[in-house]
């Protein structure tokens, strides 16, 4: 009997906890089956966790052009540099630092000109410098270079990644204060190409001189001389004073010029003068020449038939002249080799001379 009432309690007690406390009773929700076959299962548990860990870990790197990747193994860096490309290294044990392979610029200028900072651009202040005779001196350049590909893991093994400031800054503000320092001031605009080309081949020659050339220099190019206000108000008044020195031998050039111009139009009227009195000498010359040959072949033409023929020519002209005026008197040369002469007592003004 017992046994009966506790079977009775546990069959109500079961109905209970299906219905919900004694209401109806509810249906079982259908199952739906999730699981996946055993191999896809595994193949994406898988491919999740290869993202997951390419994604935390990234045990790659990728380096591009222009760069340089220095490889650290346990602190240690690898004598060679890795090229540019992807390289796939073991994480936390290996660790690549990238450097720049890329033409950089060091621009010492003056602090009003010390602005636009850019990629691979660095702005120093000027470089101070005393001249020959302990003046200040201001010197701008621009210097040009890019780390040597070839030993980029040596170089940062040597010098650290701050390499630029121990090796290009120093050099180049050290030639430049044992260069201009042998120069006076007032000397320095003047030479200023001289200087520009000893200062690049100083920082040539002590970057190149390097342990591993570190750095190779593309160029050094000297932008400004900025010198005190004394010494550019001195090298004013000598450029005054020189500009007036050549003014005045501009003066005596062109006074010089001037007097052998009047000596040269001088010479050339006397010249002139001597070739005309010449031309008139030898005209006359030729005129006399001529009338000697003339009176030559006359002389030669007078035979006595000839001279006779004119001397009765002519007296017939005197003949002639006596009828009109029986007054004259006429006088005869003897051998007619003298023109005869008659002369008209009316008029003692008029006066007529026959050969």
């Amino acid at each position: 009997m017992a046994s009966d009432m506790n079977d009775y309690f546990n069959k109500k007690k079961n109905e209970n906890r299906t219905t919900g406390g004694g209401g109806p009773k509810m249906p079982k929700p259908p199952k739906i089956d999730f699981s996946i076959g055993g191999g896809k299962q595994t193949l994406i548990i898988s491919i999740v966790a290869i993202v997951f860990f390419l994604i935390v870990a990234k045990p790659f790197e990728i380096i591009e052009e222009g760069q340089r990747g220095i490889l650290s193994t346990n602190g240690k860096y690898e004598q060679q540099a890795l090229m540019p490309g992807l390289h796939f290294i073991i994480p936390i044990i290996q660790k690549v630092y990238l450097v720049d392979t890329k033409v950089r610029i060091i621009n010492y200028a003056s602090s009003i000109e010390r602005s636009g900072m850019g990629d691979g651009i660095t702005i120093k202040p000027a470089i101070g410098v005393l001249d020959k005779r302990g003046l200040p001196v201001s010197i701008e350049l621009t210097v040009q270079y890019r780390m040597n590909s070839q030993f980029a893991a040596q170089t940062v093994s040597n010098w650290g990644f701050s390499w630029e400031e121990k090796i290009i800054n120093p050099v180049v503000r050290d030639v430049v204060r044992n260069v201009v320092g042998q120069y006076e001031a007032e000397s320095l605009p003047t030479e200023r190409n001289n200087i520009a080309n000893l200062i690049e081949t100083g920082i040539r020659k002590s970057v190149s001189e390097q342990k591993n050339s570190p750095a190779v220099l593309e160029s050094v190019q000297l932008r400004e001389i900025v010198l005190p206000q004394k010494v550019k108000e001195q090298i004013e008044r000598v450029q005054v004073a020189k500009q007036e020195v050549q003014r005045a031998q501009q003066e005596v050039q062109r006074a010089k010029q001037e007097a052998l111009k009047r000596a040269a139009e001088a010479q050339g009227r006397a010249e002139a003068v001597k070739i005309a009195a010449a031309g008139k000498a030898q005209a006359v010359t030729i005129q006399a020449d001529a009338q000697a040959k003339a009176n030559i072949l006359i002389s030669d033409s007078l035979t006595p038939k000839l001279l006779e023929l004119k001397q009765i020519q002519m007296q017939g002209q005197f003949n002639e002249a006596l009828r009109v005026n029986r007054d004259a008197k006429i006088f005869l040369t003897p051998g007619g080799s003298t023109p005869n002469i008659w002369v008209d007592t009316k008029d003692a003004q008029k006066r007529v001379s026959t050969q």
